[in-house]
């Protein structure tokens, strides 16, 4: 075992995609859940989106009945929080999301928004909270969005590391890691514990578990791809062994 383990999350949102876009009962999402959890998964990641372009609601009922540890992510909204309350997942990412959008395209933008979101963010939270489910939101790596977090009473982000991943510069990458190192280090400073995800691949996620402060890492694309040729099992394994050797 690593000296800081790093927590994987596997996002099984594509091998829905694959279900949902022929309206099939398979590929299982419950035998993804069982191979992924025996081959080093420590939870499951969902994102049920509001236009349910992947993940149906029946899905993450039975991936909740399923599944050791269930992290949903979803949008804020009065829908998604009363679903949330209703499945009553482990854990629950709020990000930010755009009904044309290929896959999450950034962090929430929590200094844009209004001060009835910004209440209706912090009531959210206080509520979600107060089930016992452990609140996260997805930020880009900037210094005041992990100040709003922490007045909205969260006590958890997941960084965007998007930006990072798909840099095709040495320097951009490398600046973009800068990025991520600080603001890790000024969110653990305040008393937040730190996840990151977006993009990871075997490629580009040893430097993401040097942070020191990064405790989670949740990936999906990557893996479903990787998947295709080499089967799940087998990259899921060799996910975890490059968390647990980067």
């Amino acid at each position: 075992m690593a000296r800081n383990r790093i927590r994987l999350g596997v996002n099984i949102d594509h091998i829905a995609t694959i279900k949902t876009n022929r309206k099939t009962p398979y590929p299982s999402l419950i035998d993804a859940v069982h191979i992924a959890e025996r081959n080093g998964a420590d939870l499951i990641t969902v994102h049920l989106r509001e236009d349910r372009r992947h993940i149906q609601d029946q899905d993450l009922l039975e991936i909740k009945k399923n599944a050791n540890l269930l992290n949903l992510e979803m949008a804020l909204t009065s829908e998604m929080i009363a679903i949330c309350l209703k499945i009553m997942p482990d854990f629950c990412c709020i990000v930010p999301e755009k009904r044309q959008e290929l896959t999450t395209e950034g962090g929430l933008d929590i200094k844009g928004m209004s001060n009835e979101k910004f209440n209706f963010l912090t009531k959210s939270i206080q509520k979600i909270q107060s089930n016992n489910i452990d609140t996260s939101l997805f930020i880009d790596p900037e210094t005041d969005q992990i100040d709003l977090c922490v007045k909205a009473g969260v006590k958890i982000i997941e960084l965007h590391t998007g930006t990072y991943a798909d840099a095709q510069d040495e320097k951009v990458q490398a600046d973009e890691l800068k990025r991520l190192e600080s603001a890790a280090e000024y969110a653990s400073n305040n008393g937040i514990r730190v996840h990151a995800g977006h993009g990871l691949n075997l490629s580009n996620l040893s430097k993401i578990c040097k942070i020191p402060q990064v405790k989670e890492l949740n990936i999906g694309h990557a893996i479903i791809a990787d998947s295709i040729f080499k089967g799940f099992e087998k990259s899921v394994q060799d996910f975890r062994s490059a968390i647990d050797n980067g």
